[in-house]
């Protein structure tokens, strides 16, 4: 039985997705919810330190996008919590700044999560390299179970099938 469910959301078709069944799972076990996001430093992807020597309009420009993209994203995250306690689930939800799979499992420690639904796209290889892999992190660090919820890759794209994959730790 999950008690506990967090649930990673990121701004994609597949984050839509992770939601719904997310609160169909939450449902069926009476659990409650955590919603988290995620959004990255730019210290997190470009080490060092990016801001040194950036002239004084590109920094205005870019730290009036991110204060913008962090509006969103807590609108975004205040609807879909308005919308699973309408479907009967408890629910909360956090916006962290800094590397997603590290926030992710540090949040299921002190949420004391029973499981942890994330989103994989499918890349490998040398994409997986390039792009990272959050799922892969959690499922390395998590300090409970996670629930994978397979995006379409290019070659499944036409199918529009969703596949489900435990790991227990």
């Amino acid at each position: 039985m999950f008690h506990k469910i967090l649930v990673a959301i990121d701004n994609s078709d597949l984050g839509s997705n992770i939601f719904g069944q997310a609160i169909e799972f939450a449902q069926a076990n009476k659990s409650e919810m955590m919603l988290i996001h995620v959004l990255p430093l730019l210290d997190d992807i470009y080490p060092g330190n990016p801001y040194v020597g950036m002239p004084q309009m590109a920094w205005q420009a870019y730290h009036e996008k991110w204060v913008d993209r962090e509006d969103l994203e807590i609108k975004r995250l205040r609807f879909l919590e308005q919308e699973s306690t309408a479907a009967g689930v408890p629910t909360q939800f956090t916006l962290n700044y800094g590397n997603p799979g590290k926030m992710i499992c540090a949040l299921a420690r002190t949420y004391h999560a029973d499981l942890i639904i994330i989103g994989r796209r499918g890349l490998s290889g040398f994409n997986e390299l390039l792009a990272g892999s959050v799922s892969n992190y959690i499922f390395h660090h998590a300090p409970c179970n996670v629930l994978t919820i397979q995006g379409s890759t290019q070659a499944s794209a036409q199918s529009e099938n969703t596949n489900l994959e435990m790991v227990t730790t």
